[in-house]
């Protein structure tokens, strides 16, 4: 697939490294030529640098011929004017870009249309890493939650906890403590090691285990592997910006929420446009504010501001005066691996979110959803099953029969409104979602030819 990502930052930078191992043809544009060299010092992909709306630019990028257009600047107004450029001059199939700004995506059904600015997929990285945080405070103690087929299931990561019913036993003990829950491990990392779990495997304190299940089942299944935390209630953010913001009036209803705002005039339009949220002005870092607000108290700590200097420095003192869950927004991936796990409890990746819905519309085949895991180094998709017993290589067949790439596993079926755990009989129909986790990326051609459908079903 030939395929033109527009900007070089930290999302264009990461999307073009995850593509061009896949085989793909890349060609990354940006008006930086050191972040380009950079790039092309280690990535085998083609860099163009100029202006990404200009079409003297587009034409040298080879937009003629391409299949897809990405457009990750960090204008809205470039990103947009590049798609409606590909549409009109070249005709380019799918065109996705980055919007940040809540007044386009506000408005977004009139303005992005082929009869306005024909933009196929807009993503919005506010929007995703506030539902991110969103599902993380609706389901304590994990690591990671993510929503398949339209909510139906859920994965989640956890971390084994010494205490829990199923530290030290083997997977398949799961099964015979809970006989009427149904569940599947997907996958193990220990000290950052992938293990495909069998049902003899078993499960060591501190393991980051991946699971899925329905996702009323879900707290069931957390409370095997760790001491379920009582629920949260008290939720303090620092950042009124706009994630700050979204998240706040996502959750004030359901919990009682705070925002610490240093910027005066912002806070008065967060008070004005948010209903129960306590909106404080000061700064996130200030000792005493912590204090005076009972920072003891408060169950969760978020640091959403745009400095991610900030954001860890005010999560660390946050954690230290006694906040039970520290969350933090890192935009740095350098960052990341430092924090996560020592003082800070989740370190949220922008970048990581972005990443797994742009996945989800450049992966060949029907793909419902694509998530990357563990800063990239692994992949969840949920892929649509097409076909009949003769022109597809899993309908028809039992899951035991299908044969699957190295490192990855079928964690669930999800047929019509029923969440179907993958055992080795259940046998797989047209128009099912299954729900594939690869600890490998490299694997991802393999499994997309796997759910191509043959000639014979047309």
């Amino acid at each position: 697939m030939k395929i033109i990502i527009l900007g070089a930052g930290q999302v264009g930078g990461t999307l073009a490294e995850n593509l061009a191992s896949e085989a793909n043809d890349i060609t990354v544009v940006d008006s930086n030529a050191e972040r380009l060299r950079e790039l092309q010092d280690r990535l085998d992909i083609s860099t163009i640098e100029g202006i990404a709306s200009y079409p003297g630019t587009l034409d040298r990028a080879g937009a003629e011929d391409a299949d897809m257009l990405i457009a990750v600047t960090n204008s809205d107004e470039v990103n947009m004017i590049a798609c409606q450029l590909a549409h009109t001059i070249y005709n380019t199939p799918t065109k996705i870009a980055r919007v940040r700004s809540h007044d386009y995506i506000k408005q977004s059904k009139k303005i992005f249309c082929k009869s306005a600015i024909p933009v196929d997929v807009i993503i919005s990285p506010e929007q995703l890493v506030t539902k991110n945080v969103k599902r993380l405070i609706e389901r304590p103690g994990a690591l990671q939650v993510l929503d398949f087929a339209e909510g139906r299931a859920q994965l989640v990561a956890v971390k084994a906890f010494h205490g829990g019913p199923l530290v030290g036993n083997q997977i398949s003990y799961l099964k015979q403590h809970m006989p009427n829950v149904d569940t599947r491990v997907a996958a193990i990392f220990r000290q950052d090691h992938p293990i495909i779990p069998q049902g003899d495997t078993v499960i060591e304190a501190d393991d980051e285990v991946f699971f899925i299940a329905a996702t009323e089942d879900i707290l069931a299944v957390m409370s095997e592997l760790r001491r379920l935390d009582n629920p949260y209630k008290r939720i303090l953010i620092a950042g009124g910006g706009n994630i700050g913001m979204r998240l706040a009036a996502s959750i004030e209803d359901e919990f009682q929420v705070k925002i610490i705002e240093r910027y005066m005039d912002r806070c008065n339009m967060l008070s004005s446009n948010l209903n129960s949220t306590i909106v404080l002005h000061g700064n996130a870092s200030d000792r005493d504010l912590l204090l005076e607000e009972n920072i003891e108290d408060t169950d969760v700590f978020c640091a959403l501001t745009n400095d991610d200097e900030a954001n860890i420095m005010a999560s660390m003192l946050a954690k230290k005066m006694g906040a039970r869950k520290v969350m933090t927004l890192i935009n740095n991936p350098a960052y990341v691996d430092l924090v996560q796990g020592g003082v800070i409890d989740i370190a949220i990746s922008p970048q990581q979110t972005t990443i797994g819905a742009l996945l989800t519309h450049v992966r060949k085949g029907d793909i419902a959803a694509a998530h990357s895991l563990r800063r990239g180094a692994a992949e969840v998709l949920e892929v649509v099953a097409h076909g009949d017993q003769r022109s597809s290589k899993v309908v028809g067949k039992a899951l035991r029969d299908i044969d699957l790439p190295q490192g990855t596993t079928i964690g669930a079926i999800v047929r019509n409104e029923k969440v179907l755990i993958a055992h080795d009989h259940v046998v797989v129909e047209n128009d099912d979602h299954l729900i594939l986790f690869l600890v490998d990326k490299k694997f991802i051609t393999e499994v997309e030819k796997l759910f191509q459908v043959g000639l014979a079903f047309f």
